[in-house]
């Protein structure tokens, strides 16, 4: 009888690799791997961009589904110090080393009760990328002004409820619908108090380098009024209707000039624009619905 070959045994297809260079924790001064997704080959399909600025991906035939913003923090496994991975370069005081490392249990204790068992000495889990960002949200509540602290944690938050959101979709009945919607206020909160401060020449907010949200594309300044206002409509706070109109009133003026400013600018992105004016208009609905409108109202400059 003619014996059959064996099959060859399939190699799992690699979605990532680790890095020949490894980082230095500026923290507890210990090396440690970084793992980057690997680009090409059909790993990532991008879709469609969403009202918060969010670039989907569809799942790959060969892959499956592919989450990139679990590789985009950088989390020390020894020390549990995360900031974002430009951050590993810079200096830090050595106050600031002090606080950090004393607030380790604390701060570990905190994210284990949310996103329990994660490892970042394994090959990084979508669950493992949520306790990095959280670590980083915490880690940045320690950190001086001069660091841009208020617009990163927007940034973090943000990202924060939406990798919640997968996680409800991968692991539902777990509450991580619940711990989106949380992450999705604080984000409000941050996004709008790095606004204030910018204003008010307490904080830079060009400190974050690139404002994201998503890692795709950089949609700058007005990228940030425009969440504030989309936050503000999607997950302000509903229980004084009056303040509430009052802020979504302000949003709105201040999203007609986003829209002047991009009518002579060919800089600005397209689908910024795009969305803004879907975001105006429904803002403009609610107020007309409440009888808040002014007879001067600016309206927004013409696409054409």
């Amino acid at each position: 009888m003619e014996r059959r070959p064996k099959k060859r045994e399939e190699k799992k297809l690699a979605t990532t690799f680790y890095s020949k260079q490894k980082i230095l924790c500026p923290i507890c001064k210990k090396e440690f791997e970084k793992e980057e997704l690997m680009s090409g080959g059909g790993r990532l399909i991008a879709g469609s961009l969403t009202d918060e600025l969010r670039r989907t991906y569809e799942a790959s035939a060969r892959y499956g589904t592919i989450y990139p913003l679990t590789y985009t923090m950088g989390a020390c496994p020894v020390c549990h110090a995360a900031f974002f991975w430009n951050d590993f370069d810079e200096k830090f005081e050595d106050d600031l080393i002090g606080i950090i490392l004393d607030n380790e249990p604390d701060r570990k204790k905190s994210v284990e009760a949310v996103f329990p068992h994660y490892d970042f000495k394994r090959n990084r889990t979508l669950l493992d990328g949520a306790a990095a960002y959280y670590l980083a949200l915490l880690c940045y509540e320690k950190m001086p002004k001069s660091w841009s602290p208020t617009i990163k944690k927007a940034q973090i938050s943000l990202r924060l409820a939406w990798i919640c959101s997968d996680l409800d979709k991968e692991c539902p009945n777990r509450n991580y619908d619940f711990t989106s919607q949380v992450f999705y206020r604080k984000a409000l909160f941050f996004y709008q108090e790095s606004l204030v401060l910018e204003m008010a020449h307490e904080e830079d907010i060009a400190g974050i380098g690139n404002f994201g949200p998503d890692i795709d594309k950089n949609y700058g300044y007005d990228g940030v009024i425009y969440l504030c206002g989309l936050l503000e409509y999607k997950y302000g706070q509903k229980e004084d209707i009056p303040l509430r109109l009052k802020k979504l009133d302000e949003f709105k003026r201040a999203i007609a000039r986003v829209f002047g400013l991009g009518k002579s600018s060919k800089s600005k992105p397209g689908p910024l624009l795009e969305h803004s004016r879907n975001l105006y208009d429904t803002i403009t609905a609610v107020l007309k619905e409440a009888n808040i409108v002014d007879i001067d109202d600016d309206e927004p400059a013409s696409e054409e």
